[in-house]
């Protein structure tokens, strides 16, 4: 057994510094990036926020909705060849990618898919725990099989297995265990590492070898967001942030409460609609029992089903995130996003803002 001391830091740990900028306006920042893969030698341009591969996030209806904006989907496991293929003509193949598990029924599923789908470019290889030989034998069959595919593989949390896996053959590395606001991994298990230091540890040692990472997890605000980039992250996945709307699909759950509102002389009942969507991790037991039609009893949950607000349309949501980003930039000088780790300053804190109104009913 051994401690390490020194300070690992989550997003609510810290802010951004402004500094002198001489922009005037969003309109002046360029939210796209440029990259090319290391191993498949792709190049991709884009706005790089995903729709992670969950239930109710990363579905092909989301991915038709996000490519309007320049990002990228991962769509959930679920999807078979037949589903891809039904849909490939109206899918960018730029900006979104096939899933899969490292089971060899897995692997038929991956091999289906792409011999149907020729225009398919990325593979995304996701599994809770991303530290077993298993999974980097898999990422490495994948690789060999495949050398022309975009490969995302994850998640890990730490520099040591991040180039483990760029070696093995991958392009991208998904980074984050517990952060997310359904997964329960860290109170099941006490595995885990705070995100904001397990991105800047974690892209350092991805950008040192060419290849690149994508932070998965944590992102409750368009700040946070704007943190996970401003550490290194070349992406940022959403799954909370991007759930509740039409395009994820989920069931929309309506609910009638009722207060009482004073009158001059009493009391008289209100009778509110209010809608809700829910919303699970993909180790919870709901995911376990709809996708595999029970939960193993070798195994525990490790993510919570909860209801979060139905929000409609995603494209509102869309752009209070990169409206977000885009003044992050300009309060620190950052005409690119590109530009925007080489411009930030964190500052430890122990208060992020002040919420005395924020459960305020008046």
């Amino acid at each position: 057994m051994r401690i390490e001391f020194d300070d690992k830091l989550d997003f609510s740990d810290v802010l951004i510094r402004p500094k002198r900028s001489t922009l005037s306006s969003r309109k002046e920042v360029d939210l796209a990036r440029q990259y090319t893969f290391k191993h498949s030698k792709h190049v991709w341009k884009g706005v790089p926020i995903l729709a992670a591969n969950m239930d109710g996030v990363g579905t092909i209806t989301m991915a038709k909705a996000l490519q309007k904006h320049q990002m990228f989907t991962c769509l959930v496991k679920s999807y078979d060849a037949k589903d891809i293929r039904s849909n490939i003509d109206i899918l960018d193949p730029n900006h979104f990618a096939v899933s899969t598990g490292t089971s060899n029924k897995d692997f038929e599923n991956l091999k289906n898919i792409i011999n149907e789908n020729p225009k398919l470019r990325f593979v995304c290889i996701d599994v809770a725990n991303g530290y077993s030989e298993h999974f980097g034998d898999y990422v490495e069959k994948v690789r060999q099989n495949y050398p022309n595919h975009v490969i995302i593989a994850g998640n890990v949390v730490t520099a040591d297995m991040t180039q483990e896996l760029i070696l093995r053959g991958a392009d991208i590395v998904k980074v984050g265990i517990g952060p997310g606001s359904v997964c329960t991994t860290r109170i099941q298990t006490g595995v885990g590492y705070p995100q904001l230091s397990a991105i800047i540890e974690c892209a350092d040692a991805a950008h040192g070898l060419g290849a690149h990472i994508i932070s998965d997890g944590g992102c409750t605000s368009a700040g946070d967001v704007a943190k996970a980039f401003g550490a290194g992250a070349d992406f940022v996945m959403l799954g909370g942030m991007l759930a509740g709307h039409d395009e994820g699909g989920g069931n929309v759950i309506v609910e009638h409460h009722d207060t009482l509102q004073k009158t001059k002389e009493t009391f008289e009942p209100i009778y509110k609609e209010k809608k809700f969507v829910e919303f699970y991790g993909m180790s919870s037991s709901t995911a376990m029992i709809k996708h595999h039609g029970e939960m193993a009893d070798y195994r525990s949950s490790e993510g919570r089903t909860v209801k979060i607000p139905y929000r409609g349309k995603v494209d509102a949501s869309v752009l209070d995130i990169l409206g977000g980003l885009r003044s992050t930039c300009t309060y620190v000088g950052a005409s690119h996003l590109k530009h925007l780790s080489k411009c930030t300053t964190f500052i430890k804190v122990f208060r992020q803002f002040n919420d005395v109104f924020v459960n305020s009913k008046h």
